[in-house]
């Protein structure tokens, strides 16, 4: 067979839509083409597949290669795409063979060895795919955040060795169940506050009614101490937000399993500048374009005219949302 088709995600904003990863050997010149709108980061995949191969063992094929990555509008990046086209080129080969390949989604960076190594925006990729009924193979090292998505089955590899045997039946991955860490024992409480009766109001409305707030007044007047204590005031989050708040820190490569459940809370200084509050010149920007825009503040005609293209930016970054109140202090 020289035609082999698997599955594996792209990230785009908080989804993961579904990536066929399609490879065909045919006769000619040997040559090894890429197709679908990859990045730099997807382009340097060849040379990162050949070597693994050959130092697992295999032979890569001196055929002209062409994997196509589809649907051929969506942009593809990062090295989550490694494993499956290196699997691709084993089965169109004839190397391996796979009966149970459409059983599964793959994703993972192989290194030099052929060793899995972890990818950013795991737990947001088998959040997508949870209802496609497939398993996930990806790397061991990111088996944890991974598995808090209870409907999806991962199953974690350390090498594409691991995940040959696998697809073989012969050494078959055991699927990992990670550990729910327990809900935090202490969050600051707002009846820690004394006085400030008016904002401490505020802060109940704006709990209460899934308002954003806005709180201005001189340095040391106690806005970041009393916004620090609005997560308190919010009921414990549900999984399915304690999934999208973590799909986001995943997509920046920051999650921490110990910060499952917790609402997230940033207190940026008072003089940052909107390159700093959402990262000017980085990823964040192109990962969260498409999230949804619920901070307005910065529409009032009332807001700090100085501040105002800070609160823009601050629209677009999801972790200076707690739950679904916005709290902008200046």
């Amino acid at each position: 067979m020289s035609l082999a088709v698997l599955r594996s995600r792209a990230l785009a904003g908080l989804k993961a839509p579904e990536v066929a990863v399609e490879v065909h050997l045919a006769n000619g010149l040997p040559t090894f083409t890429l197709v679908g709108l990859p990045e730099t980061e997807v382009k340097e995949s060849r040379d990162r597949v050949r070597a693994a191969l050959l130092n697992s063992g295999f032979e890569f094929p001196a055929r002209r290669i062409t994997v196509n990555l589809a649907p051929a509008d969506l942009p593809k990046e990062s090295g989550r795409l490694d494993l499956p086209i290196a699997l691709g080129i084993l089965v169109a080969s004839g190397q391996l063979k796979a009966p149970t390949l459409d059983q599964h989604e793959f994703a993972g960076e192989l290194s030099l060895s052929g060793e899995l190594r972890p990818v950013r925006g795991a737990l947001a990729m088998c959040l997508s795919a949870a209802g496609a009924g497939r398993a996930f193979v990806l790397p061991a090292a990111c088996a944890d955040e991974a598995a808090l998505v209870t409907r999806a089955t991962i199953l974690p590899a350390r090498g594409l060795l691991d995940v040959c045997a696998h697809l073989t039946g012969a050494l078959p991955l055991a699927p990992h169940i990670a550990a729910v860490p327990p809900a935090p024992t202490f969050v600051p409480d707002l009846a820690e506050v004394r006085g400030q009766a008016p904002a401490k109001r505020a802060l109940e409305v704006a709990a209460a009614g899934g308002h954003s707030l806005l709180m201005s007044g001189p340095p040391g007047s106690g806005k970041s101490m009393l916004a620090q204590r609005l997560p308190g005031l919010l009921p414990p989050m549900t999984e399915t937000e304690a999934l999208e708040s973590a799909a986001v820190h995943s997509l920046a490569g920051g999650f921490d399993v110990a910060r499952w459940g917790v609402r997230p809370f940033s207190a940026p200084h008072h003089s940052a500048s909107a390159p700093a509050l959402v990262g000017g010149g980085c990823h964040f920007p192109k990962l969260l374009r498409r999230l949804r825009n619920r901070c307005d503040d910065s529409r009032r005609p009332d807001a700090p005219k100085r501040r105002r293209h800070c609160f823009s930016g601050l629209r677009d970054v999801a972790w200076f949302l707690a739950g679904d109140v916005g709290v902008v202090s200046s």
